[in-house]
């Protein structure tokens, strides 16, 4: 795991545009058994508890966030196939998609907390007598130009749901090549367009269904997952002031004070994963969103003008530190945030 991190993190300065695709950190995550860990054994992986997998997901985001932002969708995807009744789709894709050798992705976004509030479904599905025709798109997918099989929810007509695992190939499917964003553009996230793709029965995760989101296993769509990237991002950025303040006696006791709160948030984080209801999972979330931010900012201080210099890592974790506050953040939270900014106190 050790080897793995540090490969990755002296690859992560390469990811910074749409053309720059993080094939071989996927490539190495792959070959190392990350997928795997995700898994229960019947599916072909390794069984890890939530505890396991989140201090993994902690060590991977340290080194490299933006492979393992693209993992996360990646997971999300396997999971919700080897979670269906409907085995399908799994003995399609699963063991592909653990071994690397095809990329999926989620498109669920306009099912939980993107674009709820439209009157019409951003994509329809209309049930035939072969199956269904999605016509509509998915915002915000992640690694889209690159997948092979989409896991998407769509609206029928009626209120129900359902999810399908959808391969790249079926005709009318067209993948967006990537927006280029404040940072993880080489995530490649962009909308994904379908145009009469007729899916039948064999494709079919779950539903049509009411709520189709709360069947199944899934990887959750922000929650823990989402704050454990930002948990991870704040341990690079106070490493980096860490190593700064070995330097510079007048940092340390602004390194040391940020990494004891880093670790008592990892904690708590860990304690949530493992089950433990006096964690409230929107409480961490703020808390994490603000230790990015914080921490990214205390560290490109800290580099000074060198920091600021286009290539330099603290500059890309300050960046990528924004994408918290508008990647499946909880509206109690932005509420909470946008108070702190105005100084409106509770």
């Amino acid at each position: 795991m050790h080897q793995l991190c540090e490969t990755l993190r002296q690859w992560s300065l390469r990811w910074n545009g749409v053309s720059d695709w993080p094939a071989e950190a996927l490539r190495a995550c792959a070959d190392a058994g990350v997928y795997r860990w995700f898994l229960p054994p019947s599916s072909g992986g390794l069984g890890w508890s939530d505890e396991d997998q989140t201090r993994g997901y902690l060590q991977l985001s340290a080194a490299d966030l933006t492979t393992t932002f693209v993992i996360t969708q990646l997971v999300g995807a396997m999971r919700r196939i080897a979670g269906s009744e409907n085995p399908t789709p799994a003995s399609r894709w699963l063991e592909k998609l653990v071994a690397g050798e095809a990329f999926g992705t989620v498109g669920i976004s306009h099912l939980t907390t993107s674009r709820r509030h439209l009157a019409k479904p951003v994509l329809l599905a209309t049930e035939n007598a072969d199956g269904f025709v999605l016509n509509g798109m998915s915002p915000w997918v992640t690694g889209v130009p690159h997948g092979d099989v989409y896991v998407v929810g769509a609206s029928l007509d009626d209120g129900r749901e359902l999810l399908a695992a959808v391969p790249r190939s079926l005709p009318g499917v067209d993948p967006f090549p990537g927006t280029e964003l404040v940072a993880l553009s080489a995530s490649c996230t962009d909308k994904l367009v379908f145009d009469q793709v007729q899916i039948d029965a064999s494709m079919l995760i779950a539903g049509p269904i009411e709520n189709v989101m709360r069947t199944g296993s899934g990887a959750g769509t922000g929650g823990l997952q989402t704050s454990t990237l930002a948990i991870g991002l704040s341990t690079a950025a106070v490493d980096f002031l860490a190593g700064e303040a070995n330097k510079r006696p007048e940092l340390q006791s602004v390194a040391n004070e940020m990494q004891s709160e880093v670790k008592l948030l990892a904690n708590d984080l860990i304690h949530a994963a493992s089950g433990d209801t006096s964690c409230d999972a929107a409480e961490l979330r703020g808390r994490a969103n603000r230790m990015a931010l914080r921490s990214t900012q205390a560290a490109l201080t800290a580099a000074k003008g060198a920091g600021y210099v286009q290539g330099h890592p603290v500059g890309k974790w300050c960046r990528e530190a924004l994408f918290f506050l508008v990647w499946s953040c909880p509206q109690p939270v932005t509420q909470a945030y946008l108070c702190e900014l105005a100084g409106i106190q509770d």
